[in-house]
């Protein structure tokens, strides 16, 4: 990681080395400890399945860095329909997935430096090669997140994320 994106915490005080740009969670919200007992319950690190009845695939909310050559992640989790969810299964490990539609979804991570909530918003999941996690586009409301993944942020805005997770663990597990 370059040094220039080392940076001096307002919370702390500290010098951090390196500037973090992906920021991930375990499991859906709504997976809860103790679910993986139940063998109508998946957690893998892709795909999540509760009671049989609900379905979710993780993927990446990429954000451009507009003052930067690079891109801001959220490693999140959508739900989607039984039906969507069995396609995407069946063409997981098959070279040319990528060019299957996109998968309508809800949002089921709380990131909760936003306001309001970003449970429920409305997503398409994009699946790409074989290999790569599907990319989640948010769809283009005034939502903070959803702005954000439209117009990118700045280093600047990247560092008072890492501030506020390094100190208040704003995106749950």
């Amino acid at each position: 990681m370059s040094k220039a994106l080392d940076f001096t915490c307002s919370c702390c005080g500290d010098r951090h080395d390196g500037l973090p740009l992906s920021y991930a969670t375990e499991a859906p919200d709504y997976w809860k400890p103790g679910m993986e007992d139940d063998s109508l319950n998946l957690l893998s690190s892709d795909q999540c399945v509760i009671q049989g009845r609900a379905f979710f695939l993780r993927g990446l909310i990429e954000i451009p860095l507009v003052d930067a050559d690079d891109v801001f992640t959220w490693n999140v989790w959508v739900s989607l329909s039984q039906e969507n969810f069995i396609r995407a299964c069946e063409f997981w490990g098959i070279p040319g997935r990528e060019s299957e539609p996109p998968y309508f979804g809800w949002l089921s991570t709380e990131l909760s430096i936003y306001s309001p909530s970003t449970i429920n918003l409305k997503t398409n999941l994009h699946t790409r090669p074989v290999g790569e996690r599907p990319v989640i586009e948010l769809e283009p409301t005034d939502h903070p997140l959803a702005v954000e993944q439209r117009t990118g942020i700045t280093l600047d805005r990247a560092r008072q994320i890492a501030e506020i997770l390094l100190h208040g663990g704003a995106a749950r597990h």
